[in-house]
């Protein structure tokens, strides 16, 4: 094996780095402005590689040298100060020498000011297309597309812009040579992924960064584009391979090798493995639903009787008249919903139809128009499925007038639906409104009246407030002053936000070691909380096959067909880890990709 290294030498010239042992090594740097590619390198079909070089593998990937160049514009189109157009392939320095004709390769990573020309212009002065542009070059691999990139920062004048855009394609000789072309959406970050610069957890949480509107998406986001995460996947997928190595290990080996454990032994000690990584696998779950809160949205829907105040609540959070507000019953007829970022979090806000029952309604007034007709009784349908739906419901109740007397109301209808919501979900956050009509004293008999009809509702998740403006209307003496106490009811739902939103750790405790990589875990997106839970499946049926034999005496042909299964289990819990990342054996990341890269822009 010695004598056929030196052959390897001419084979691994050009390559960036080569694996040994597990560990990237990079042989001598090639030139600057070189791009490595396996051509003219011998084939290595055959020969077997040296005993401590387990693969060979490019840094930048062997296909580059045939991809075409793309270039973008990547700052937002319109009129600015400065543009940014990206490059990115093998013909990036011809693009910078056509466009600077006589001027030397800039320095990498070093800005440099050049004046842009049309490309093959015979006259100087009277094809500048931009003038004082700054230029950067990075050279591959290390580069934001493992590819050589060309970055021109031109004047953000739209007609500057098109013409260097324009001029681009040009800068070949044949212009229907198809090495240079306009970019996809997201293809930027799609050659990251495809040459080793990104793994597809971050390429997700990069289209995040890129979507974030509030201040919680940010910090999501933000958290993702680091490898954390990646890192604790592929150290769950290696975990899983180790426990099959055994197994197969003892399926292979058994008859010619004398283990110290017997079948049901080693059985037993990979179970125990194995649960600890599925109660893991389950808390990331947890914490990947908790994120989609963050990323999408919490939809909140607003529920009670009508003329208890739900429209009013509604304007009062996002500061305009975004509901129909009266004294008639049933003005809410459909959902009215409203985007809000409130205290970092992005919120979707619904004011839903008031609930009430019809002989309620003829009652009133003892009129037969007053009746519940098919429109108002299909409003209420929809504001019951809402607040299903929805990952937090505020009931409102009030206080009004009858027979000369203030009362707080709490119909049937309401309080049985919000008890119903109570036992299913624990996101219930009731409101009392219109405390401006009573005294202190009456208002805290109210707050214990519904903490009453609610068992398990904590006593914090209830609000005494008044939608009233201030000075709005007269209050009685010792009612409640101020802005109604609006203010302190964002403040508590805020919290609220944060206790349903917070990443779950290991053991309960805020003191575990590892709580920065459960908090990234809060970035998980739906693709990878169903692939988790696809994982979990397979772990599930390793442990149904195993633990029977573990228990149960069996001839060792019995136990060796158990464990052949088992070793399937485990392997197909370890692929569903790899198509997370991107990496690894697993196959079928190609199926995936096209749903990551299609929410990113042109030029990223």
């Amino acid at each position: 094996m010695k004598a056929s290294f030196p052959r390897w030498r001419a084979a691994i010239r050009d390559i960036r780095t080569v694996k040994v042992n597990g560990n990237s090594v990079r042989p001598r740097l090639l030139r600057h402005g070189l791009t490595s590619t396996f051509a003219g390198a011998p084939s290595t079909a055959g020969r077997g590689l040296p005993g401590n070089v387990t693969s060979i593998r490019p840094l930048v990937d062997v296909r580059a040298a045939h991809h075409p160049t793309i270039y973008a514009l990547s700052t937002a189109p319109g009129r600015a100060a400065i543009a940014v157009i990206r490059i990115s392939g093998p013909t990036a320095l011809d693009v910078y020498q056509a466009l600077c004709p006589g001027k030397q390769l800039p320095r990498p990573r070093r800005a440099c000011v050049r004046t842009l020309y049309e490309p093959a212009s015979t006259d100087v002065g009277a094809d500048v297309l931009d003038a004082s542009a700054l230029v950067l070059y990075f050279p591959a691999p290390r580069t934001v597309t493992g590819e050589d990139v060309l970055e021109l920062h031109v004047h953000g004048g739209p007609a500057i812009v098109k013409a260097v855009l324009a001029a681009i394609p040009r800068c070949v000789v044949d212009p229907a040579d198809s090495r240079i072309r306009y970019a996809e959406p997201g293809e930027f970050t799609k050659r990251a992924f495809m040459n080793g610069r990104l793994d597809l957890t971050q390429v997700e949480a990069l289209g995040d960064v890129l979507a974030a509107t509030t201040e919680q998406q940010r910090r999501l986001s933000v958290r993702g584009t680091s490898n954390g995460m990646a890192k604790r996947y592929e150290d769950w997928r290696q975990s899983l391979l180790y426990a099959r190595g055994e197994l197969e290990a003892l399926i292979d080996f058994s008859e010619d090798q004398h283990f110290d454990e017997s079948p049901a032994e080693l059985c037993a000690s990979v179970a125990e493995q194995v649960v600890r990584l599925r109660s893991l696998l389950q808390l990331h779950q947890n914490n990947a639903v908790r994120g989609e809160l963050l990323r999408n949205g919490i939809k909140i829907a607003l529920l009670g009787a009508p003329n208890a105040g739900k429209s009013s609540l509604l304007n009062r959070v996002v500061g305009r008249e975004a509901a129909i507000v009266s004294n008639e019953a049933g003005t809410t007829r459909d959902i009215v919903e409203v985007g809000i970022d409130l205290g970092g979090y992005l919120c979707l806000l619904g004011d839903t139809a008031g609930l009430r029952k019809a002989k309620e309604a003829a009652h009133q007034s003892g009129l037969a128009s007053e009746i519940i007709g098919q429109v108002e009784e299909e409003g209420m349908r929809r504001a019951k499925v809402r607040a299903a739906e929805s990952d937090v419901v505020i009931a409102v109740v009030s206080f009004e007038d009858a027979d000369g007397n203030v009362v707080l109301r709490m119909d049937d209808e309401v309080m049985s639906t919000a008890s119903d919501l109570l036992r299913s979900k624990k996101n219930l956050v009731v409101v009392i409104n219109k405390v401006d009509k009573v005294h202190e004293i009456e208002m805290q008999e109210a707050v214990k009246a519904v903490a009453k009809a609610l068992p398990g509702l904590d006593s914090s998740m209830i609000f005494p407030i008044s939608c009233k403006e201030v000075g709005s209307a007269a209050k009685p003496s010792g009612s409640v002053a101020g802005p109604g106490n609006v203010q302190a009811f964002l403040t508590g739902l805020i919290q609220h936000f944060h206790n349903i939103t917070a990443a779950l750790l290991p053991g309960g405790t805020d003191s575990e070691p590892d709580a920065s990589v459960w908090q990234e875990s809060l970035g998980a997106t739906e693709r990878h909380r169903s692939l988790l839970e696809e994982c979990v499946g397979y772990l599930d049926a390793f442990l149904a096959e195993v633990q029977p034999s573990v228990t149960a005496e069996s001839t060792p042909d019995e136990s060796e067909a158990d464990i052949v299964v088992a070793a399937e289990h485990l392997r197909g819990a370890a692929d569903c880890l790899a198509k997370i990342t991107g990496r690894g054996e697993a196959g079928d990341v190609e199926e995936v990709l096209g749903v990551v890269f299609e929410k990113f822009c042109v030029g990223k």
